[in-house]
């Protein structure tokens, strides 16, 4: 009975943590030029693959934005509810092999996002090499 018990909290206690490191979730984002916090992006799995939409944007005066630069689809539409995060892949700690919507500038970058932490997200967009790119970290809304 003892070891039954034991096993059943070990399984809780590893289900519970693998679940703390998911990067699916809602996320706080972070510019890495000013430290401003800008908005809420939902990240969560489709088809196996992770994807990630604004959900909120933090600035009164943006509420409203376009994405004026974007190209094709995406170009004219509102940025809150505009998905961002395109297509990453699970490789080892990391997801890759995906892309970055840049609102800004309507430039989509390859990207990589890997937890640091369970509330700490690494966003990394580049072109080319990932040495050639921006990192931002976004933090998990509890």
């Amino acid at each position: 009975m003892k070891k039954l018990m034991l096993s059943l909290i070990l399984l809780v206690g590893a289900v519970t943590f693998a679940s703390a490191q998911d990067v699916t979730g809602k996320w706080k984002t972070i510019d890495d030029e000013t430290g401003e916090a800008k908005s809420i992006v939902e990240i969560y799995n489709e088809n196996g693959k992770i994807y990630g939409k604004v959900i909120e944007i933090l600035n009164p005066a943006r509420k409203n934005a376009t994405c004026t630069e974007c190209e094709g689809a995406d170009k004219g539409k509102p940025i809150e509810g505009l998905v961002i995060i395109k297509g990453l892949e699970k490789d080892g700690d990391e997801y890759n092999d995906g892309k970055i919507l840049d609102p800004q500038n309507g430039k989509l970058y390859k990207c990589y996002i890997e937890l640091e932490d369970s509330n700490k997200l690494k966003v990394r967009g580049y072109i080319g090499f990932s040495l050639l790119g921006r990192t931002q970290y976004w933090h998990r809304v509890k």
